[in-house]
């Protein structure tokens, strides 16, 4: 209880580095959209429609029921593509190819296909490439299946939460196991041989008993990989529903630290593996090969077995990595569009990286994956590791820093040691969701 109240204080997730509070917006981020154009690209889509408010959500999302919002928002993304395709200098090869939302399945599968399509007829696809989507079970008709199957998709993910009903009911988000449970065998049934669940702890109205019976209804349908994310807290975020309940309806951080322990053991039980931060997955997945032999990678779409140089985010608020520059697309729809229609690149925020900025995010990105890494910390860093060395979280040793078994759980305050924005520049509002 001691080490959960002293380490339960707001941390990055580190999907990058630095994190996006403190980009630079410096000029310049442009020339390195020719650095590595000979490189594979992975490439996510940002698809941010809903039909339904989750009042869990802290993503970038626009609530309708009106469909007629899907043909100008692909012309828009096909926009951006093309713009892209301009600066490249050379037809890409791609990768990796992620839908990601909101809820992509909002859109139909003849838009799907035709949005696929648009962007592969550009790159050259290559043997190994990747192609996942987000899929919400209530929704995800066979017909999509089928269609994003044909398109070389054969990797699902479906957004679980919580089977419990009374959890489903306040974070609004009702999906019977009878759903789930057709979709996961009509997925299988075509062809897809990864299934991943997003599971949640800490969500409002969460129990001990409703962790167990959900990840008992989830050994059901083995998944391949489960991603078991703490609830990230953040109602100051504009646009989100996170006020429609309270704090009081919130596990406390001992009883959300329980639910995710429960959770763990009863995952190892079944066999499952840990990767890295909040994943699991069975001991023959890519991700638990890779990690045995030090390769897993991490970026904005989550762990990965590919470490490609350049991953380009298409859609509003996407993200990119072009190597040696981030940036981040507008957020409000309108202005994302607007820019398109201008005929520029709607990027909104970027950040420029430096010598230091790609060895911290090195070191960071290797704690994160592989729970070590291998360097002599600097004094700096050192000071920033003293609390976590004295609390037996890491240890350091042979030009290695170690996370230790009992510091997994507080594997975000460790890779905070590392963050030399963080020391130098603490946001005087608070921006991250707590560790625990």
């Amino acid at each position: 209880m001691d080490l959960i109240t002293k380490y339960n204080i707001p941390a990055p997730r580190y999907t990058s580095y630095p994190t996006v509070p403190f980009w630079n917006n410096r000029s310049g981020w442009e020339s390195s959209l020719q650095q590595n154009s000979a490189e594979p690209l992975s490439l996510y889509i940002h698809l941010p429609f809903c039909e339904r408010l989750c009042t869990y959500c802290s993503c970038n999302k626009y609530i309708t029921v009106n469909h007629e919002h899907e043909a100008p928002y692909m012309a828009a993304v096909l926009r951006e593509w093309d713009l892209y395709l301009q600066q490249f200098g050379a037809r890409p090869k791609l990768r990796e190819l992620h839908l990601g939302g909101g809820t992509p399945t909002f859109f139909s599968p003849q838009n799907l296909r035709y949005l696929v399509e648009s962007i592969l007829h550009h790159c050259d696809v290559l043997p190994d490439a990747a192609f996942a989507f987000e899929g919400h079970p209530n929704n995800t008709s066979y017909e999509h299946l089928q269609t994003l199957y044909q398109l070389g998709f054969r990797r699902v993910s479906f957004g679980i939460q919580d089977f419990d009903l009374s959890v489903q009911t306040i974070i609004n988000r009702i999906q019977p196991f009878k759903n789930v449970e057709k979709v996961v065998r009509d997925a299988r049934a075509i062809g897809y041989t990864s299934i991943n669940f997003d599971l949640i702890y800490g969500l409002p109205l969460q129990t001990p008993k409703s962790i167990r019976e959900t990840i008992t209804k989830v050994m059901l349908l083995s998944p391949d990989r489960i991603s078991f994310y703490s609830y990230a807290h953040v109602p100051w975020v504009k646009g989100n529903g996170q006020r429609l309940f309270t704090e009081n309806d919130l596990p406390k951080p001992a009883v959300k630290r329980g639910l995710y322990e429960l959770g763990c053991a009863m995952l190892k039980e079944y066999a499952y593996e840990e990767i890295g931060m909040d994943h699991f997955a069975l001991p023959d997945d890519e991700l638990c090969l890779a990690r045995r032999n030090g390769t897993l990678h991490r970026n904005f779409m989550g762990y990965t077995i590919t470490r490609t140089t350049r991953l380009l985010g298409l859609g509003v608020s996407a993200i990119s990595d072009h190597g040696s520059a981030y940036t981040q697309n507008e957020k409000n729809l309108s202005a994302y569009l607007q820019a398109l229609e201008e005929g520029r690149l709607p990027v909104a925020r970027a950040h420029v990286q430096d010598d230091e900025d790609l060895r911290l995010g090195h070191h960071i990105r290797e704690l994160m994956c592989n729970f070590e890494t291998r360097c002599n910390p600097s004094p700096d860093i050192l000071e920033h590791l003293q609390e976590p060395l004295h609390d037996g979280l890491v240890e350091i040793a042979e030009g290695r820093v170690a996370v230790t078994e009992k510091g997994k759980p507080y594997i975000r305050n460790i890779c905070m040691a590392f963050d030399a924005y963080l020391w130098k520049n603490s946001p005087n509002t608070r921006v991250f969701s707590g560790a625990i």
